[in-house]
């Protein structure tokens, strides 16, 4: 463990190899890039501490540079300790910015590392699962005295602040970056549908087409994960509890069927629903032998790990992230990334491009609580229908694709000014069609 300055990570002699990946990100990020160059020229963070907690590898690194080069001092961790890459970390150190991750740190060092960056007295936060913001509650008060607001990256973090929202704990706004639509459309839908393929593959190597694939939850990331076991030529089993997500399932054309039932026809199963004991023990009882269990939700507790672990009369790691339980009946079942994020814990997220936009709307976001965050009520604020535009057209430029636009007539039309009832005259009047 290496402590440079006022960061402790793994090795800052792995800030080379983490250079190289943050390079790559940058040459496929044309929007944060932009925005970038924005932000050294105005410096709307100019005396501002930001904390952040989001899975620490290179798309993120870009965003931390990003809001650096707008005057931001910067104070980073992880979300996850095992999405974490300690050469990442270690380039961003080695750069000036005070990181406290390591991957694979304990549950006891992730929270120390935590209550370690919130200890800066952040003036913003930007979260991703509402770990910082939870320390932050639970410190002293002192450390929260002077925070203008913060945002929440993920669906799990938006959840646990409508309930602080409701409870009447939340100090000061926080931006629902999760819920803009070049976020959850795009980012839920497309990146976690490819990213979750991606760690599945990169683990087990194993072939999806011709298999069951069940999906519990049928949100924007259950969405893209149903949409792309299918594109990979799988059978799609979806499991859900909301009745309207369960039609649109099976509008989409996937079958749908409780966990009970769908826990004997599966071959791999996939959560991403944000709750806790999805997959539980009546369910473990009916997988067939074989079956391979993962999670893309952002806590390790929507497989119930203990329960298999008490159930199992035999583990055995069998190979990087996989891990065996032999049941009493013999039958195996095997659980990757220790339950979890799959996606991040055994591979590199999702895709750069996707990111590009996500942390788009972050940046932009911070920078509207730098300029009007005291101003705002401290309660879950949505992200301004402006920036979710301006990343739009950032996008659409960048692909080379250009749009119509509205005439004056269509905006007053649309506005109402142009919807009128006027009668015709009574010559003009239209006759009614008779039949004959």
């Amino acid at each position: 463990m290496t402590a440079t300055a006022e960061s402790l990570i793994h090795d800052i002699a792995l800030a080379p190899a983490g250079e190289d990946k943050i390079e790559w990100a940058w040459r496929n990020m044309p929007l944060l890039r932009r925005i970038r160059e924005r932000f050294s020229a105005e410096k709307p963070f100019a005396g501002l501490k930001i904390a952040l907690s989001i899975h620490l590898e290179a798309k993120t690194a870009c965003l931390c540079r990003t809001l650096a080069a707008g005057g931001a001092e910067m104070y980073v961790t992880g979300s996850n300790p095992l999405s974490t890459q300690d050469d990442v970390a270690a380039a961003l150190a080695a750069g000036g910015l005070c990181v406290s991750a390591r991957h694979g740190a304990s549950p006891a060092d992730y929270a120390a590392d935590i209550r370690r960056t919130v200890a800066c007295a952040p003036d913003i936060v930007i979260d991703d699962g509402g770990d910082l913001l939870q320390a932050l509650l639970a410190g002293d008060a002192a450390l929260r005295a002077h925070t203008i607001g913060g945002c929440e990256e993920t669906t799990t973090g938006v959840l646990r602040l409508r309930a602080l929202e409701r409870e009447g704990r939340l100090p000061f706004p926080m931006i629902a970056v999760n819920d803009a639509d070049c976020k959850h459309l795009f980012d839920n839908r497309y990146g976690t549908g490819q990213s979750v393929f991606d760690g599945i593959d990169r683990t087990t190597n194993l072939i999806v087409a011709g298999k069951r694939v069940v999906v519990a939850g049928y949100g924007w990331c259950g969405r893209g994960v149903a949409m792309r076991a299918r594109g990979l030529g799988a059978q799609v089993i979806v499991t859900e509890v909301d009745p309207v997500r369960a039609i649109e399932a099976v509008m989409d054309g996937f079958s749908v069927m409780p966990m009970a039932e769908a826990a004997a026809l599966g071959d791999l199963f996939v959560t991403v629903t944000g709750n806790c004991g999805v997959i539980g023990e009546d369910a473990f009882a009916r997988m067939k032998d074989g079956a391979v269990l993962c999670n893309a939700g952002h806590f390790d507790v929507e497989v119930d790990v203990r329960a298999l672990e008490r159930l199992a009369c035999e583990r055995r790691r069998m190979k990087p992230n996989i891990e065996g339980f032999r049941m009493a009946d013999g039958r195996w079942l095997y659980l990757l990334a220790e339950g979890r994020l799959v996606n991040l814990a055994a591979g590199d997220g999702h895709p750069v491009e996707i990111m590009d936009m996500s942390f788009a709307i972050q940046a932009l976001s911070a920078r509207h609580l730098a300029l009007h965050g005291r101003s705002l009520p401290p309660r879950l604020v949505a992200v301004p229908r402006e920036i979710d535009l301006e990343v739009a057209r950032l996008k659409l430029l960048s692909l080379g694709v250009t749009i119509d636009a509205l005439t004056d007539a269509q905006r007053a039309y649309l506005e109402g000014a142009g919807i009128k009832t006027v009668p015709r005259p009574a010559g003009q009047r239209k006759r009614a069609n008779v039949s004959n």
